[in-house]
Formats: structure tokens, C-alpha cells, sequence
């Protein structure tokens, strides 16, 4: 399996969605470990078990050992703090969010690599996982340390594709019309 085999197994009415995943892959403006971060963070997060099976590799290639363990440490404390906090801003309930949260997220403090990749990673995970209230928080970030709405909504288009991309091989593979296309291409949760 490879890169070329997920481009490959993207069916030809979603043909847009492979030519859109080479231009994040291929054209992308972030430097590498920001790519690969937010490659690996958003397959993750996008739940699609072959497209974390096909780009984590690639990730794992691009990355050094940490930062490839803080991608997918990002993945998940944004699974954890992304329903924690879209939760209490969607309840009409506002005093919840006075509550303490009570959720350990002591590697915020340090992820073990520069904090800007962190952020971004973490806000494309968040955008993938619809937290506006992190999404806010996270591009206030970025935009304070400096970073450029390019930058930003860079991170935006790779959780789009990859998410797309993800949604439409786990859909294939329901429906049976790319079947043996990727061994192994089931959906992660219930069908």
C-alpha cells in the first residue's frame, strides 16, 4: 500500500478530491513537519481506517519520532476537549461554562514539539471535529504567534481533503462498489 494506492482508490466521481490531495500533499506552503502533522492529526481524526492506515507511513517518514507522536497526540486531546467544550457552548445552559473542566490536558503545556505546529494541528483536528470554540481558540493562537491566515487556512483545506477523502473510501466500502480496491477498508464504527 501507498500513497499512489489511496489516490488510486479514490473513485472517479470524487476525482476532485484526488487532485486535491496531491495539491495539499504536493503544493503546500507549510514546511514539512507542518504537512505531515497535520496530515496525520486530520487522518485521525477524519476516522477513516484506511486513510490512516495509507498516510500514516508517509507521516511516520516525514517526521521525526516526536512530532509524529505529538500529531497524534493532538488528535487526541482534540477528540477529548472538542466535544467538551462544542458541547457546553451548543447547551442553552450557559452556566456550564463556568464549571471547571476537570480534564487533564497537561501536554498543552509541552507537546514535545514547537507550539505553532501544535496549534495548527490542533486546529485542523478541531475544524475536522466542527468546535468553533476551539477553532477560535487555536487561531487566535496561531494568529498571535504570528502565523499568516494562509498558513491557517491551509491547515483548513488539508482537514477538508483529508476528511473528504475519508468519507468517500469508508462510504465505497459500504457500498461494495470498491470492494478490493484497498484490502481492508472498513468503516471504524458500526455500519
Amino acid at each position: 500500500m501507498s500513497l499512489d494506492a489511496l489516490r488510486s482508490a479514490i473513485p472517479d466521481y470524487a476525482r476532485d478530491l484526488r487532485r486535491n490531495l496531491g495539491s495539499v500533499l504536493d503544493d503546500s506552503g507549510l514546511s514539512a513537519q507542518q504537512l505531515w502533522g497535520t496530515v496525520l492529526a486530520t487522518a485521525i481524526a477524519s476516522r477513516s481506517a484506511v486513510v490512516v492506515r495509507e498516510l500514516a507511513p508517509e507521516a511516520r517518514a516525514n517526521l521525526s519520532p516526536e512530532a509524529y507522536t505529538a500529531a497524534k497526540t493532538a488528535a487526541a486531546v482534540m477528540a477529548m476537549t472538542n466535544v467538551f467544550h462544542r458541547t457546553r457552548h451548543l447547551l442553552s445552559d450557559h452556566e456550564y461554562g463556568k464549571l471547571r473542566a476537570g480534564l487533564r490536558m497537561n501536554v498543552l503545556g509541552n507537546p514535545g514539539v514547537d507550539k505553532i505546529d501544535f496549534e495548527l494541528w490542533s486546529f485542523a483536528v478541531s475544524a475536522i471535529n466542527a468546535c468553533g470554540l476551539c477553532l477560535d481558540s487555536h487561531e487566535q493562537a496561531l494568529r498571535k504567534a504570528g502565523v499568516g491566515r494562509e498558513t491557517v487556512q491551509e491547515a483548513i483545506r488539508i482537514a477538508a481533503v483529508i476528511q473528504a477523502v475519508g468519507v468517500t473510501l469508508e462510504a465505497e466500502a459500504i457500498l461494495g462498489d470498491q470492494a478490493g480496491s484497498l484490502p481492508g477498508a472498513a468503516p471504524l464504527g458500526p455500519a
